[in-house]
């Protein structure tokens, strides 16, 4: 029923089972907050309630089957609202709309609750055996423990990723993405990083190298070193193993660090994410970028890491700009503000399935989406 943040502690959450009280620790890979109120629930509860439930901030504690559970969070997917575009409403309000039903959706979603145990494993009957995907996703469970279905769910989708790996046709090799790194899935910013002129073969800097596709690229096409910075441990672990794999290890060097490794490059690639806005999930980082802060921290940092006629690649798609959430104006007018000047560009168009999907509420801005890699100098 309640909650207990005690200091430096991990969150326990607590809820009434047969007249007593029951606790165990919360764990969420995604970072969501330990519900407040929790209520033991089982496969008599129907969708229904299920929702209704959610939608009074009442997380829910399954205790029947699996399988079960599995349907009823489908079930709940389907009474949430959609957030399209209505008639004649200006499009970056109809996407704002969107973003925020859908962070109503994870909300409402993330309020199904499963039990887990040692092993890890999830205390459920006919639940499958989670133990490497939840310890790639979440690590080791030693004692009791409570996380939200769609983490379990997440887990074992990334774990289906990482053992089956993703075929890159730039590379002509499979990358293997780790739970809350962004798989490759689009090929026409790769093949850009695959086709344009090399301004040197000596070194070049990869700047939130995520899974370590587009230095594996760099390396490939006969960069002798390649840094590969990121933020977050979980993209420098799989970075090192991807370019392990390919026989790159030499070439390449995953950095721990945020933006830019110490020194000068001829070369500095960077594709941050594409849309200014919160991300809600992990994998959502790979997506939305606040404010574009880490496009600006490239453009801003460029001028200071960047040997004298070498090139900052900025891969970047426009459909921010088909949604009017930023304008080519101000684009340009950041790379000016920074002391820089495009020295060329290279466009392709959108190829991935939404772009094609006519049901799409934003169909019109996905069909006319154009990826860029902008080659940038130094200005003067």
């Amino acid at each position: 029923m309640s909650t207990d943040l005690g200091a430096n502690a991990a969150p326990v959450i607590s809820w009434i089972q047969d007249g007593q009280e029951h606790s165990a620790r919360w764990r969420s890979i995604n970072g969501s907050p330990a519900p407040k109120n929790v209520v033991l629930v089982d496969d008599s509860l129907t969708a229904d309630d299920a929702y209704r439930l959610a939608a009074q901030g009442k997380a829910m504690l399954w205790g029947g089957d699996y399988h079960n559970a599995r349907q009823l969070l489908s079930a709940m997917a389907r009474r949430t609202p959609a957030g399209k575009k209505r008639d004649g409403e200006n499009v970056a309000d109809a996407f704002y709309r969107y973003r925020q039903a859908r962070s109503q959706r994870a909300r409402i979603l993330g309020l199904l609750l499963v039990p887990l145990e040692a092993g890890p494993g999830v205390a459920l009957r006919r639940a499958p055996d989670i133990s490497e995907a939840w310890l790639a996703a979440a690590g080791d469970v030693q004692e009791p423990e409570v996380a939200p279905l769609q983490d379990v769910l997440g887990a074992i989708g990334a774990w289906e990723w990482r053992k089956n790996g993703l075929f890159v046709d730039a590379l002509d090799a499979k990358i293997y993405p780790h739970y809350g790194t962004f798989a490759p899935i689009r090929s026409e910013y790769l093949d850009l990083v695959a086709q344009a002129p090399l301004p040197s073969a000596a070194l070049a800097f990869d700047i939130g190298t995520g899974t370590g596709v587009l230095a594996a690229i760099l390396a490939q096409r006969g960069v002798q070193r390649v840094v590969a910075t990121d933020s977050e441990p979980r993209a420098i672990a799989c970075a090192r193993e991807n370019v392990a794999a390919l026989g790159l290890g030499q070439n390449v060097e995953p950095v721990l660090t945020d933006m830019f490794p110490d020194g000068r490059a001829p070369l500095i690639v960077c594709n941050p994410p594409w849309l200014p806005g919160t991300p809600h999930t992990l994998l959502d980082n790979a997506i939305y970028d606040p404010k574009s802060r880490m496009l600006k921290a490239f453009l801003a940092g460029l001028p200071r890491h960047l040997e004298p006629g070498g090139e900052g690649w900025l891969i970047i798609s426009d459909l921010a700009e088909h949604l009017g959430l930023r304008s080519r104006e101000e684009l340009l007018d950041w790379i000016g503000a920074a002391g820089l000047v495009v020295l060329q560009k290279w466009d392709t168009a959108a190829k991935h399935p939404r772009s094609m999907d006519r049901s799409d509420p934003f169909f019109d801005a996905r069909s006319r989406e154009v990826t860029s890699l902008w080659a940038l100098g130094l200005g003067g």
